[in-house]
């Protein structure tokens, strides 16, 4: 056990809300719940407020309602942060291997395991309290994507592709969202859900190559170091795959206008990203990894500014 329980994560941003502000004895389990580092939340939101939008909008809705968005938000956030334990729990002892890393709350010695699996299960079943306000179909299908959620950590020791694993457990709310509002699933949620999960394919191949030295020490896989110098080809036909399902299922849930142009904004993101990519310098990988929340953002704004419009001018 160290000296300093309050020993600060070296890759977290520095100045963050927890190392400032949050209590001192919160701070190892905040840190463990990636508090200092909510893009990871972002991302997980994101799928289920765009499933959440198109369906409101196939459902004739004047807008999503704030509720089930805000019930959203809180099970993104605490089901991100369980995922998390979770995986530096399994990963505890490769993490105390790798610079970046040994300074978590686990490896570190600032969150005991069974801590971690005390912290897990009070997550868990908050999680559980949000899932209880919808309906039993939209129950059951989250808690099916819970077998995904368990083998992905330890996708990176037999395949080169743990990306695609983390990809079809982390968008399962493009489903969510839909089933929400319509208690079933269709296709447009389907393809928005294939999408996304080319979208996290292509943001965390990028993320890859910040460790991509660290994994081949220690024999780990990605799909970072399997596409290696060809990763800005790979990343590029990932997002064009993910705006042209994205466009489909607008289409087919009879989305208007603005939210083409919104899709349009979040193309020309994505060729910012690959045009700019520097896969040998972590820096810029980063900042691309993270800029997907603003082409998350762009698109939510746009489909419920869509829905409002579309509603005042008659067309819904």
């Amino acid at each position: 056990m160290p000296e300093d329980l309050d020993e600060k994560v070296a890759d977290a941003p520095r100045g963050n809300w927890v190392d400032t502000w949050a209590p001192q004895s919160w701070r190892p389990y905040l840190r463990l719940a990636r508090a200092d580092r909510p893009i990871g939340t972002w991302l997980l939101l994101f799928p289920c407020w765009w499933s959440l939008a198109l369906a409101s909008v196939a459902d004739g809705r004047r807008y999503p309602s704030f509720w089930w968005l805000a019930l959203l938000a809180i099970g993104a956030f605490v089901m991100r942060a369980a995922g998390c334990a979770y995986n530096d729990l399994v990963d505890r002892d490769i993490d105390a291997r790798v610079a970046r890393t040994r300074s978590r709350p686990i490896p570190s010695g600032q969150i005991t395991p069974i801590q971690a699996v005390w912290f897990i299960v009070a997550l868990g079943l908050v999680g559980l309290a949000v899932l209880v306000q919808f309906n039993t179909y939209t129950i059951w299908l989250a808690i099916s994507s819970l077998a995904l959620v368990l083998i992905y950590p330890f996708m990176k020791r037999f395949t080169n592709w743990p990306q695609l694993v983390l990809g079809l457990a982390f968008n399962w709310g493009a489903l969510v969202g839909w089933a929400i509002v319509m208690r079933d699933i269709h296709l447009p949620a389907i393809l928005l859900y294939a999408g996304a999960v080319l979208w996290t394919l292509g943001y965390d191949t990028i993320y890859g190559h910040q460790d991509k030295e660290d994994d081949l020490m220690l024999g780990l896989k990605s799909t970072a170091l399997h596409f290696g110098d060809s990763t800005p080809a790979w990343v590029g036909s990932f997002y064009l795959g993910a705006m042209v399902l994205w466009s489909a299922a607008a289409f087919l849930a009879g989305a208007h206008l603005i939210t083409f142009v919104g899709l349009v904004l979040v193309g020309l993101h994505f060729a910012w990203q690959v045009a700019t990519l520097d896969i040998n310098d972590a820096e810029n990988c980063l900042k691309r990894f993270r800029s997907n929340r603003d082409a998350g953002l762009v698109l939510v704004g746009a489909m419920v500014l869509d829905m409002g419009i579309s509603w005042a001018a008659g067309l819904s």
